[in-house]
Parts: C-alpha cells; structure tokens; sequence
C-alpha cells in the first residue's frame, strides 16, 4: 500500500501518482496525513479525497471511475418542477453548511451501518467552508432545512460529498440548484467521486480517471468570482 508520509519530502502535501492507486480496493491511493486546510485543497487539486471509517486511518482516493454530471444534465423536469411548486420549497447556498454537513452524517444509509462523515471531517469541511473553499445548497419547507448538500469548490469544477433528504425529492432539488448556481459563473460541472444506483439514476456519467484528470487540469485555475457563494436565498429560473 503506498503509504503518504509527508516527512519524507520537501513538500508536506505530496501525495503519491495517482497511478500508483491500488485496484483492490479500487482507487485507494495513501493513508495519513492529516485533515488540514492546506492538505484538503491540494487533494481536491490532484483528483484525491479522504474516505475512512472510524477506526480506520485516514485514507485517500483516486478510483479508476469517477462519476461526473456535464453541463446541462441537471434539470428540473416537468414532475419535479411541478413537486417543488406543491411544496413550496425554498432554497438557499451557505445559510446553513454545518446543518447540512450534520444531517449528511445523521441520515441513515442503505448498507452502511454508520457513517464515514466522522466529527474530525465535520469540522475539517467547516474550517474548508470558513476558508470560503467549501460550500453547500439547502431546501427549506416552513422554514425547515429539509434537503441539501455539501462540497468542495476547484475552480470551475464542484466537487460534491454529501447530500441528504429528509423529504422524498429534495437531494434531487438540491442538485438541480446547484447546477444552477454554477451556470451563473463557470459551466456547471459536478464531480460525485464514484457512481451509485441514486447517482446514475440522475443521469451522472461514468468518467475514466484519465478523463478526469483532464477535465480537472482544464477548470481548476478557473477564476470564482468573490461575491458567488456568498449566503443568500435562491430561486429557480
């Protein structure tokens, strides 16, 4: 296993080449390290993130497929639109990220006995959000967060890591919304690490790592406009 020891390099946030990523289990690439600002960025940066289990040490990834929603794929549909419009949702980005980053750990998952959203991840996402690198989408029923989710932001590129639902649809809404949101500044491109059932429902793509690594170089030194993922209320176009 390649085993990331910053001590034994000049830079403390190197990470081993992606290629030397184990195939089983897929894409596990390091372990160790820490969770810090500095660290985390430069992960996002190469194509890695962190995924352990309690108990576990840290560890990185880079599988061998990730799961990428291109431009344009994320759109409310005439029965979705038609739900939200029932519900009258509301929807915001930034109001309430340790909330959501809390109810994405909370919520209970098909085959998973408990989750990898452990306290020290909860608070190194917070301190990426306090640094203005890590944002989140919230829906809103009677003033309820009911739906959102959280992630990462590399240039032009969203680098999502969890979302919840506490009403039938609202992770749907929120992904819907946060296509939208990038539209209004980049070309809308969401990373959701690896595919799953929910994900490829939606309509994600399965993308070759060398795919995107590519992609990832092409949109991360991509400008964020200062004033973009500041709090604020949202509606749907």
């Amino acid at each position: 296993m390649p085993i990331y020891l910053p001590e034994l390099t000049a830079d403390p946030f190197w990470f081993p080449s992606l290629s030397s990523a184990l195939r089983k289990p897929d894409g596990l690439l390091a372990m160790g390290g820490d969770l810090s600002v500095e660290r985390l960025h430069q992960a996002y940066r190469t194509g890695v993130f962190p995924w352990f289990s309690e108990g576990d040490p840290l560890l990185w990834w880079s599988p061998s497929t990730r799961a990428v929603f291109a431009p344009g794929e994320l759109q409310l549909n005439r029965s979705l639109r038609k739900y939200q419009k029932q519900h009258q949702f509301s929807y915001s980005r930034n109001k309430a990220f340790a909330q959501v980053i809390a109810h994405c750990a909370a919520i209970p998952r098909r085959n998973q006995s408990g989750t990898w959203i452990l306290s020290n991840i909860q608070q190194a996402y917070v301190a990426l959000h306090q640094r203005g690198l890590a944002h989140s989408i919230e829906v809103w029923h009677n003033n309820t967060l009911v739906g959102g989710l959280y992630g990462v932001v590399v240039g032009g590129l969203f680098c999502g890591e969890s979302m919840f639902n506490l009403q039938p649809n609202t992770a749907k809404l929120a992904l819907c919304m946060l296509q939208q949101q990038l539209v209004s500044y980049c070309d809308g491109w969401i990373d959701c690490q690896m595919p799953n059932p929910f994900l490829l429902q939606l309509g994600v793509r399965p993308l070759p790592k060398t795919e995107y690594l590519t992609l990832l170089q092409r949109l991360r030194d991509q400008p964020v406009p200062i004033d973009v993922w500041s709090p604020a209320m949202l509606e749907f176009a």
